[in-house]
């Protein structure tokens, strides 16, 4: 009767089995020159170690036996020649697999980078970008480990110990088979060991993402963390992460390290029993001590590749399970993919209708039933409290989301069965949060259109009322920005991307509080921007401030998920009782001044 543990093992086996198989297959066809080239060096190498071992018992026996000088000198000759090419085959080895686990990585940077980018934004909702960036920089290198060390083990440790091992049975076969004997044993103990290391690694990554997690969202967030004098709790929350860090790489390190003594201890048997049966066999059998001499080298030559094999399950453990969590990355099926069906959008009017809409954010139900137009050339503005689902509707029509329930239209195109390129390439987006990339002010304007012209650059700037501040910059329009933009004020931040987005003149601008950032005057300029640059295309516009959308042509009011009121701002603000006109008086001053510009 098996235990519960032995189907566990025979499963992880397996599944190691598996994600081998899975990495070879990936890997090994496009770089199978190099690796050809790459385990030749190692064959050498394997075979110049056994043949230094099998040598010692004729430098023995000509130089101290026989007294021959002539054969004395060729042999030594060879044994230059022989460490000359193995340590050439070495170099050669060692740069390729280098060369090639550096591609590897590369590789597969760029192919999580490219998967992430197909993933929606829900799963990044789901998951912290911190612990999710410092998983992947931390894992992405298990793949090039797991190559290499099936590489080298197989090529160079296991062929050198298995030559040895001939030369060790060729020279005396008796003592040989003793140390046959005591590999089983050893093997088992060894393979008890790594089976407690798999869940202890597979903890310590999760830890070690959490900690690194922790300090980039500690220096990205330093401004609140002083302002709320928050250093002490989290230096706490953070000591506590890095605590249990350490005790669980404590525990790698014993399992780890804990088949050094039993291979000493092993090792140190075989040569106390070597050196005592040599003894005896030159003592009463008269045997020649080339034979003791070639034996006890090529033993010694066996201890470290048979060290390395002992820790290679260990390795191979710790290199699996990180590549098994880049490929828990790679396997996430997107969850919006384009339809069957799907086909690009054409756009002619612009014009988005909602069809009794639903969502949810798992159970929390955000809109129910919301149904409006926003006609083609015309603004629409969506206000109401916080949390009425304002943002939700925004984000929903370039599909960062797809409704439970309902449909969206464009020009009478169900944007479920158009293609999500052609979608958002009709749209503009400036969200509440701007968020500039690492590079120049010039660079991040572009990224709008990447074919943009200078020229259209600075006149998107222009119509943002961004071009004056960024000439004051000390290099112009090619001032890097400083990680998000830490160099430049909120409002210069906001009009960088209100130029953006203006400078990919696209057919459909939507408008996320895009003036929430910016002070009175500021305020003023980019509103007159965006009236200019809004003019002609269809927009949709949320404003928290009532100022802001005055003079659209239709303002949808939203409350607890659902459209309360519908109409133009005349109306609304005279409506009796109505959410608008509430919400008209309390921002009286503010508006009514608006209005009479």
């Amino acid at each position: 009767m098996k235990s519960p543990d032995t189907k566990n093992i025979s499963v992880d086996s397996e599944a190691i089995t598996g994600m081998l198989k899975r990495i070879i297959a990936e890997n090994g066809r496009d770089h199978i020159r190099g690796y050809a080239t790459a385990i030749t060096c190692l064959i050498v190498v394997a075979l110049s170690t056994a043949y230094i071992g099998y040598i010692v018992k004729s430098v023995i026996d000509s130089a101290f036996i026989a007294r021959n000088i002539v054969d004395a000198w060729r042999i030594c000759f060879s044994i230059f020649i022989v460490f000359v090419l193995r340590g050439f085959a070495g170099y050669f080895q060692s740069v390729i697999l280098s060369k090639i686990g550096n591609n590897i990585i590369a590789r597969y940077q760029r192919r999580l980078y490219s998967h992430l980018m197909t993933l929606s934004i829900g799963f990044f909702s789901e998951a912290r970008s911190a612990q999710l960036a410092a998983r992947i920089s931390q894992n992405v290198s298990g793949i090039r480990d797991v190559m290499n060390l099936t590489i080298t083990s197989t090529a160079r440790d296991l062929l050198t110990f298995v030559s040895l091992l001939c030369v060790m049975v060729f020279q005396d076969p008796v003592l040989s088979i003793a140390f046959i004997v005591v590999a089983p044993p050893l093997f088992l103990t060894l393979r008890y060991i790594s089976k407690r290391l798999r869940a202890a690694t597979r903890d310590a990554i999760v830890l070690n993402s959490h900690v690194l997690g922790a300090m980039q969202e500690t220096i990205q967030g330093i401004s609140i963390v002083k302002a709320f004098t928050m250093e002490e709790e989290l230096e706490n929350k953070i000591s506590k992460l890095i605590n249990a860090a350490e005790h669980r790489q404590n525990r790698i390190a014993r399992l780890s390290e804990r088949n050094g003594p039993l291979i000493e201890t092993v090792a140190g048997f075989a040569i106390a029993s070597l050196f005592a049966y040599a003894a005896y066999r030159s003592i009463y059998d008269n045997v020649s001590p080339g034979v003791f001499f070639s034996f006890a080298t090529s033993l010694l030559l066996a201890y470290d590749p048979a060290r390395r094999l002992a820790k290679l399950q260990v390795q191979l453990e710790r290199a699996v399970v990180n590549a098994r969590m880049i490929y828990e990355l790679l396997d996430l099926e997107p969850r919006q993919r384009d339809l069957p069906d799907a086909k690009p959008l054409a756009i002619t009017e612009a014009r988005i209708e909602f069809r009794d809409v639903d969502f949810a954010y798992g159970d929390e139900t955000v809109l129910c039933g919301v149904s409006f137009i926003a006609e083609g050339g015309e603004t629409t503005a969506l206000v109401g409290p916080s949390g009425a689902g304002k943002s939700t509707v925004i984000n929903l029509i370039p599909r960062f989301y797809d409704p439970k329930a309902g449909s969206i239209f464009i020009d009478g195109q169900d944007i479920a069965h158009v293609t999500k390129q052609s979608l958002r390439e009709q749209l503009a987006y400036v969200s509440q949060q701007p968020y500039l990339f690492e590079g120049t002010i010039r660079d991040n304007i572009r990224y709008g259109r990447p074919e943009a012209t200078n020229a259209e650059v600075e006149e998107a700037a222009r119509l943002a009322y961004a071009h004056d501040f960024i000439l004051a910059q000390p290099q112009g329009y090619d001032t890097p920005v400083g990680e998000n933009g830490v160099t430049l004020s909120g409002g210069q931040r906001q009009r960088l991307s209100i130029a953006r987005a203006l400078v990919r003149n696209a057919p459909i601008l939507l408008l996320d509080e895009a003036t929430s950032a910016l002070d009175t005057e500021s305020e003023a300029a980019v509103q007159k921007a965006l009236d200019e640059a809004m003019s002609g295309r269809t927009v949709v516009v949320i404003a928290h401030r009532l100022s802001t959308v005055v003079r659209a042509e239709k303002i949808i009011v939203m409350q607890y998920g659902r459209i309360v009121e519908e109409g133009n701002h005349e109306t609304l603000a005279t409506a009796d009782n109505g959410l608008y006109a509430r919400l008209n008086n309390l921002q009286r001053p503010a508006v009514s001044s608006n209005s009479r510009k």
